[in-house]
């Protein structure tokens, strides 16, 4: 009883005289001064890695052999999450070898670790090569309005593995790269407005057709985002009780429900105006 007594006391000894040791102490402050260095360095190099990513592809997109700017912004946030990547892991490895982990073994079993759980991270190989693909292949980029599956919004961020999809009424979707079978991109190509109007088989087709002409043409050049003039088509369907006229605009891409609900206001006051009978305004066919 008396021998482990003694040996708890020579313990206790011991640990006093550690930590009572200056150079302990002075030890452990650089060490600290060291990692909180690492850590701000590998700050500094992204954020000074990311600027000059932005730099380069402005420069680009102004230079003669101009870039286009949907790419350039998403191939631009891919680098610099790969960038983020690379250097966090770096640092990570350099405060492990300022605590005095050998680095070595770490690495040379990384094989083995990775061929461990090859097959259960399938998903996410499947998720980067992906994600690779719709980027090259300019399937979709940042600021796209794309629907996928069942989701639909604005592209926020293409990144290695997920794809973050934010809806108009801001919801934000993550959606993983590999899970990704069909696109639709609504911002690839001009929209089309249609507008059509029911009149009554009474009220006279060729005055209607004219106001018609008269109040979308005056919408035209004032509306941005119409890029063609509007077209009267004409009478579009025979009804029961009503005659339908159509009228179509090509818009910039998703700005044709705005360009709709404009021209559908406007064209109400000017057929109200001229008091054209048995107005009543379709539902977009």
């Amino acid at each position: 009883m008396e021998s482990i007594s003694m040996a708890w006391a020579q313990m206790q000894q011991s640990i006093v005289d550690y930590f009572s040791d200056p150079a302990v102490w002075s030890n452990y402050l650089f060490t600290a001064i060291k990692v909180i260095l690492i850590f701000l360095a590998a700050r500094l190099i992204i954020k000074a890695g990311t600027k000059a990513l932005d730099h380069v592809l402005v420069s680009r997109q102004k230079g003669r052999l101009q870039l286009d700017v949907r790419r350039t912004t998403t191939i631009g946030k891919l680098l610099g999450n790969i960038m983020s990547y690379v250097v966090n892991f770096i640092m990570i490895l350099m405060i492990l070898n300022q605590f005095g982990i050998r680095l070595e073994p770490i690495l040379a079993g990384a094989g083995v670790v990775g061929l461990a759980i090859g097959f259960g991270a399938q998903s996410l190989v499947k998720d980067v090569i992906t994600g690779f693909f719709i980027i090259f292949e300019d399937q979709f980029a940042v600021g796209d309005v794309v629907q996928i599956g069942t989701f639909k919004g604005t592209v926020e961020e293409i990144g290695l593995r997920v794809t973050k999809l934010k809806s108009w009424t801001g919801e934000v979707h993550f959606i993983p790269n590999g899970t990704i079978a069909q696109v639709t991109n609504f911002s690839l190509n001009n929209s089309i407005a249609i507008v059509d109007v029911n009149i009554a088989y009474e009220s006279d087709i060729d005055e209607a057709m004219e106001i018609l002409r008269e109040t979308v043409m005056r919408i035209y050049e004032t509306n941005v985002s119409m890029v063609k003039p509007p077209e009267v088509l004409g009478v579009q369907t025979l009804g029961t009780s009503e005659i339908t006229i159509r009228t179509i605009v090509e818009c910039q891409p998703n700005t044709q429900a705005a360009v709709t609900r404009e021209l559908y206001a406007e064209v109400k006051k000017a057929l109200d105006a001229r008091s054209i009978e048995g107005v009543k305004l379709a539902e977009n066919r």
